[in-house]
């Protein structure tokens, strides 16, 4: 079984765009949702995440695991894969 992973975008972030070229390359499905321009949206997200709201801010199984220095540093640190399966 794998984890629902969910990350909410804007679609011109470099950030954003490096989290999902890390998630496509591990073959990872997820859900994201871009939020460009959607306050409301956005401030849907921060209260999920903690009250953090620069992106992207990532989920999985509705565990806010932050950004993307935080999804790459889990990689790193080995500690990703365990968490997704």
């Amino acid at each position: 079984m794998s984890a629902n992973v969910e990350i909410y975008t804007w679609s011109s972030c470099p950030f954003c765009l490096r989290a999902k070229a890390l998630l496509t390359q591990k073959e990872i499905p997820f859900t994201e949702y871009c939020i460009d321009g959607d306050d409301e949206a956005r401030e849907q997200m921060a209260q999920r995440a903690n009250g953090k709201r620069s992106l992207p801010q990532i989920f999985i199984n509705d565990t806010s695991i932050g950004g993307c220095d935080e999804l790459y540093a889990l990689e790193k640190e080995g500690k990703l894969d365990p968490i997704l399966s």
